[in-house]
């Protein structure tokens, strides 16, 4: 892996991105306090160095709820029965395929995956239950934990200057 140096220039606009990419190139410059050339070449130096994953607009559940009814998030734990890579893998890619999953983790200790997902209502969470669980023989268990409030979301990563 390539070295890569990120001075306080590149951390202040980094943080500027992830607070809102929408703005101007002229915008981000401003409050980055550099010329807006410099701006443009060291965003695209960021972006090229692959530290901006990508760029996408942040929506409000709750306001959609209004339009399109409750809606419902579960974070679920899932444990499988036999922990082979390549059945790791195959679980992997079964989750992160399906649309209804927003994040998909591989952690430990505990159980072998984490999954965030957001269903329409509780007949849709059913549906991926039945697309994702019951019909692996490997998926040993699986415990979801059902969203009441959200009370923080952050995309933003803590960004560091290092001495």
């Amino acid at each position: 892996m390539q070295s890569i140096e990120l001075d306080g220039t590149d951390l202040r606009l980094l943080d500027l991105l992830q607070t809102d990419a929408s703005l101007s190139n002229q915008a981000i410059a401003e409050l980055a306090h550099v010329s807006p050339p410099t701006c443009l070449r060291r965003t695209k130096r960021l972006h090229d160095l692959g530290l901006v994953e990508r760029q996408v607009a942040i929506l409000r559940p709750d306001r959609l709820a209004q339009l399109q009814g409750h809606g419902l998030t579960a974070f679920v734990e899932v444990t499988l029965d036999r922990q082979g890579a390549e059945l790791l893998d195959a679980f992997e890619a079964r989750a992160v395929a399906d649309a209804a999953v927003q994040q998909c983790w591989r952690v430990a200790p505990g159980p072998d995956f984490m999954l965030v997902v957001h269903t329409p209502d509780m007949p849709g969470y059913l549906a991926l239950t039945q697309r994702l669980f019951t019909g692996d023989a490997n998926v040993r268990n699986v415990k979801a934990f059902f969203g009441v409030k959200r009370a923080k979301f952050d995309t933003r990563v803590p960004l560091v200057r290092s001495t």
